[in-house]
């Protein structure tokens, strides 16, 4: 079996998924250096990078599902004209790197549009803007469940719509974005283990630019990505925002833990504030 990171129309949702269905995904969280392109057909292409980031998905894949990937991507090892290539780099996760294969353009013609923070899914998603009455999912888990914020924004009316409290499993709650303002920790979702509860806001797309991007500081503090959430009993595809270069946890100031709890007390299970009470007091 080998590895292999997929950044476009092979990931969770998307078009193609269906060919890694019995793959074993190691990764939701994943990245590796890449330019990427919209190549105006519906998939995006990369090209290799030193500095720049393409997020994805990490998955262990047997032969044969290789060879199916192999024919999705236009590629025959050793030809001249393949419209992709496959070539080994490193791919880093919450949990570690590994050596994986990565399909990277053949042919420079098709890297039409830049898709500068290099998620083939949030590009797509922003670009239903075009839609003004167009509602997403939004999965807050941190100090966005709590609506001081909003409404001293104001813009408390964005977030009216909580239709439940999702759990998110495989993760664990961490503090691992330190402030440049104070030294202190902000929270933060890691693909380690555990489970995270958080509320489940619908809310319309142009909220992200108008204001979710501008607090979560996306790109540089932040960055959105898409995680299953089980809510009222169904799992579902949600937004969510998490530390784009995560350090050592740092504990949160009194300000902020009290901003979390606040928010959870009445949506979230005491249990889960109770471990999340106790993980902050930890810290300090």
């Amino acid at each position: 079996m080998v590895y292999v990171f997929v950044y476009g129309t092979l990931r969770k949702g998307e078009s193609n998924a269906y060919l890694l269905k019995n793959a074993i995904c190691i990764a939701e969280q994943a990245w590796t250096n890449g330019e990427m392109y919209d190549t105006g057909n519906g998939y995006p292409a990369i090209k290799p990078s030193l500095t720049l980031r393409v997020y994805g998905e990490l998955y262990l894949v047997t032969e044969s599902e290789l060879e199916r990937l192999d024919q999705l991507e236009g590629y025959t090892s050793g030809s001249t004209n393949n419209l992709y290539e496959r070539i080994e780099q490193t791919v880093y996760t919450d949990r570690g790197e590994k050596e994986a294969f990565v399909y990277v353009e053949g042919n420079a013609s098709i890297c039409k549009e830049e898709i500068h923070r290099g998620d083939w899914k949030e590009y797509r998603l922003l670009n239903k803007q075009k839609k003004p009455n167009h509602k997403i999912l939004y999965f807050a888990y941190g100090s966005c469940m709590d609506d001081k914020r909003f409404k001293m924004a104001g813009v408390e009316h964005y977030f009216q719509n909580v239709i439940g409290v999702g759990l998110l499993t495989n993760y664990s709650l961490r503090f691992t974005y330190c402030s440049k303002i104070d030294g202190m920790g902000r929270a933060d979702i890691v693909e380690e283990g555990g489970h995270v509860e958080g509320k489940v806001y619908e809310i319309p797309i142009h909220a992200l630019e108008d204001y979710l991007y501008i607090r979560e500081g996306v790109p540089y503090a932040y960055r959105p990505t898409f995680v299953t959430v089980e809510l009222n009993g169904k799992k579902v595809e949600v937004l969510t925002f998490v530390v784009a270069q995560k350090a050592e946890e740092t504990p949160p100031p009194d300000w902020y833990a009290e901003e979390i709890l606040r928010g959870a007390s009445g949506y979230l299970t005491e249990d889960y504030i109770a471990r999340l009470t106790e993980h902050i007091h930890f810290l300090k």
